[in-house]
């Protein structure tokens, strides 16, 4: 090497050692990175039954499947007292722990219930049904505190599929809209000041009437548009998710997420309980139900919400969900054919997708 190009390689190297120590010391923030979600609630509860995740017909963690294919976050549901321990604290939280030893983001999906919330079911946990309503405000900051304490989550979804409000009644917008708020600025405050670098999310199901809620919520501190999108519920137009997410992160300057998603790989079945997606009307044209089908959908729709200016993220939901419960089950999987993982537990095609 030529004194001159020595000279100029040592300089480089020092400036780069410096960058180094910048980046280390907090000097250089490090950018937000698009977040590639799966949602693993139900993955202890089939582990504890017996279920074996494969990838390449070799038995395998299913958290280390997706690290490898490149999936950044897992999302886990939270319930407060549950009739079993699954997506109880207990739980959640060594689920939880087990993703950050896997060097990934945990995103808590609180539900503030007992059990499942969605845009029809929002009911206040048994052991606040006869709380006052200031009383209920003590106790959502108070265990929102607890939550922060033992899990410590890189993102924090305020209620699930929160339409039509949450803590039913006296958090439901169409009849005590001032108290909802009231109810959910007490958890944002909470983690605001108790976890300032945990990311709020508030959560919508669906594109229709998605801006009618974010409006309602304009004035409470939070960073995350959560969206729902499933075909069979939420339209086959792929156009729509697009103009949705870009409307509400232009309208709320938020970063927008599909906060759920899934699409079927076959439409047949591996127990006897009934499927959510069994019919061929119910998927979206061009979208067939097969291996290959399931990829293609799930490629789109991140192609969509990254062609956005504030698309930030997906989240596959009940990828893990397998019919784990054996082929004669009625309480098994409603699932199992929008897995992640064939029926014979294998890992899918649909894995490259959360490649960055």
């Amino acid at each position: 090497m030529k004194p001159k190009a020595l000279f100029l390689f040592l300089i480089i190297a020092v400036f780069s050692s410096c960058s180094g120590d910048d980046k280390k010391t907090g000097g250089n923030p490090v950018t937000e990175e698009f977040i590639r979600a799966a949602d693993l609630s139900t993955l202890p509860e089939a582990e504890s039954a017996g279920a074996a995740y494969k990838n390449n017909l070799q038995t395998e963690d299913a958290i280390t499947t997706l690290k490898n294919a490149g999936c950044n976050t897992i999302r886990i549901r939270l319930w407060k007292d549950p009739a079993t321990s699954h997506s109880g604290l207990a739980e959640v939280k060594a689920l939880a722990t087990r993703v950050k030893n896997a060097g990934m983001k945990v995103w808590l999906t609180v539900h503030y219930s007992d059990t499942w919330a969605d845009p029809g079911n929002q009911t206040t946990p048994t052991a606040w049904q006869a709380l006052s309503f200031a009383d209920l405000k003590n106790a959502i900051s108070a265990y929102t505190s607890t939550i922060l304490s033992e899990i410590h989550p890189d993102i924090f979804q305020i209620g699930n599929e929160t339409n039509d409000g949450f803590l039913w009644p006296k958090g439901k917008i169409t009849t005590n809209e001032a108290q909802y708020l009231q109810l959910v600025t007490a958890a944002s405050a909470t983690i605001r000041s108790e976890a300032p670098g945990t990311k709020i999310m508030l959560h919508f199901a669906g594109m229709t009437g998605s801006d009618w809620f974010f409006n309602k919520v304009a004035a409470i501190d939070y960073d995350y548009i959560g969206l729902s999108y499933y075909p069979v519920w939420h339209g086959k137009s792929l156009t729509d998710v697009k103009n949705t997410i870009e409307s509400l992160g232009t309208t709320y300057n938020k970063k927008v997420i599909i906060a759920e998603t899934a699409y079927p790989f076959t439409l047949q079945w591996a127990d006897w309980t009934n499927n959510i997606v069994g019919l061929e009307n119910q998927l979206i044209p061009g979208f067939p139900a097969t291996s290959a089908g399931q990829k293609d959908f799930l490629n789109a729709l991140k192609s969509s919400v990254k062609s956005t200016s504030k698309g930030f993220g997906f989240a596959y939901w009940g990828g893990e969900w397998l019919s784990f419960r054996g082929p004669e089950a009625t309480n098994g999987s409603t699932f199992e054919n929008q897995a992640l993982w064939d029926f014979n537990h294998n890992a899918l095609p649909v894995m490259a997708v959360f490649a960055e």
